[in-house]
């Protein structure tokens, strides 16, 4: 029998069964997936300055939303990240940058590095100093930098929160770097003529920023716990050190864009803080950091699921990789560290891997070092597999043909004196696959995943979750 043949015998037995209004939507289905729209190379304002003056603050209001994880303790932001904002109609792009200061070593000259970046890719500068506190010798430091860029600057003096304080910015001309503009990022005062002014100084289109492809690159996010390599990867990725690396566990606390070329293909990567623990269970800027994570997962496409080889696989582990599948994102398994694996302790991950994901064997698994570059050249393939997978259509006849194979060789346990039949199917969605079952009946849990495993091995979902969602319909009333 033909496929087409199949398909119409199936379609044609649910003129038996009673529908609802929704029913013949489903099943004349034929989805399309929208083309994604050219994103522009909008202009890029970087906001830079001393540890604690209120940069993170002052990128919440100029986005118009909470964004940057904020706390009063000093050196909460450690990278270079970067927000899209509009102001009276304008795009362009804001980049939160940690606290520069001065004869600083380990991971706060990491930090101080991070922002010098950030002054050389940017359009144009904002620079952030502390009313209250007056100028100090990183501050005039921080404007010998900006002067040598080139850059044009916005001087904004933060922390002025009443009328009375405006007439005290005046010393700020001393910096040279023109008229200091009084706001209170906590409050919002002055926000707009500070706005004003940086549009003025921003080219409309960036003169830093790479052009993206018309369709835009996949985004991947870098998701794991803490300290599994998830900067490292960024970074021997992009050829050039993007992310704060340090040894020092959740050096990560907002997600960080970098766009990257590999073999040919461009990609927008995301690291992500590394989650502790159950979000209920955080406070603070990991409390806020864990909300971003899961916001960058729900942004994403596909998810690189990083574990450190040389340890033991946790329930941490498993629950973030849940959390990916929930989300509905395509992922691939990456053993970091693997320079540090010896043949024990192979074997020992191994069998972790296959007793605590054996509800999950469709995820690719490809183990690497981070830190030496080791492997890192066979993601590329395992990441397009996945989203291949994760973008894959199945024809309505192709897949009622094969599921009427399937149930004719493996029916469905008899329950209660009855049977259920599956009498048609069809793909509702794409990214994730999203396929629904019209059946005579409920469909055992374990028979769903009997489904769902020939399915994958039928069409080779490799990389990607697959939804299965059952309606049960009745037979009409005969008249």
């Amino acid at each position: 029998m033909t496929e087409d043949v199949h398909y119409e015998l199936m379609r044609s037995t649910l003129e038996d069964y009673q529908l609802e209004e929704d029913d013949a939507t489903l099943l004349d289905l034929d989805p399309q997936l929208a083309p994604a729209e050219p994103a522009p190379t909008n202009p890029v304002l970087a906001i830079v300055g001393r540890p604690n003056v209120g940069k993170s603050t002052l990128v919440n209001r100029v986005v118009g939303r909470r964004v940057a994880v904020v706390q009063d303790t000093p050196g909460v932001t450690r990278d270079r990240v970067y927000y899209d904002a509009e102001w009276n109609g304008r795009a362009f792009t804001v980049v939160d940058t940690g606290g520069w200061e001065i004869d600083v070593t380990g991971i706060d000259r990491s930090v101080a590095d991070q922002s010098e970046i950030a002054i050389r890719e940017a359009d144009a500068v904002m620079l952030v100093v502390d009313a209250n506190v007056g100028v100090t010798d990183d501050d005039e430091r921080i404007v010998e930098l900006i002067r040598r860029s080139g850059k044009p600057t916005v001087l904004a003096a933060n922390k002025v929160d009443s009328p009375a304080q405006e007439a005290d910015v005046a010393y700020l001309w001393s910096l040279g770097l023109g008229e200091p503009f009084p706001v209170s990022a906590l409050h919002g005062r002055g926000s707009g003529e500070l706005l004003d002014e940086a549009m003025r100084v921003l080219p409309k289109v960036s003169g830093v920023r790479r052009e993206r492809p018309g369709k835009g690159p996949r985004r991947v996010a870098l998701v794991g716990k803490p300290n599994v390599g998830k900067s490292s990867l960024l970074n021997q990725l992009a050829g050039e050190n993007r992310v704060v690396v340090d040894d020092l566990a959740g050096t990560t606390r907002d997600p960080v864009d970098e766009i990257v070329e590999l073999d040919g293909r461009t990609w927008t990567f995301v690291d992500t803080a590394g989650i502790r623990r159950r979000v209920h269970m955080q406070s603070g800027a990991d409390y806020y950091a864990s909300l971003r994570t899961q916001r960058a997962i729900d942004k994403a496409e596909l998810a690189l699921m990083l574990i450190d080889a040389s340890q033991e696989l946790t329930e941490q582990d498993v629950r973030i990789m849940q959390q990916v599948i929930d989300a509905g994102r395509a992922m691939v398994l990456v053993c970091n560290k693997w320079d540090l694996v010896d043949d024990d302790r192979r074997a020992h991950l191994d069998r972790d891997i296959e007793r605590e994901l054996v509800q999950m064997p469709w995820v690719e698994r490809i183990n690497i070092s981070a830190k030496t570059g080791w492997h890192t050249n066979r993601l590329t393939r395992a990441m397009v597999k996945a989203l291949d997978s994760w973008d894959k259509r199945v024809t309505t006849s192709k897949l009622n043909s094969t599921l009427g194979e399937l149930v004719a060789a493996n029916p469905h346990p008899v329950r209660g004196g009855r049977q259920p039949r599956i009498l048609f199917a069809t793909q509702v969605a794409a990214q994730p696959p999203r396929f629904v079952l019209f059946t005579t009946g409920f469909l055992d849990h374990g028979y769903r995943r009997f489904i769902e495993r020939r399915l994958r091995e039928t069409f080779d979902f490799l990389g990607s979750p697959v939804e299965i969602s059952v309606r049960v319909r009745e037979r009409r009333q005969r008249k």
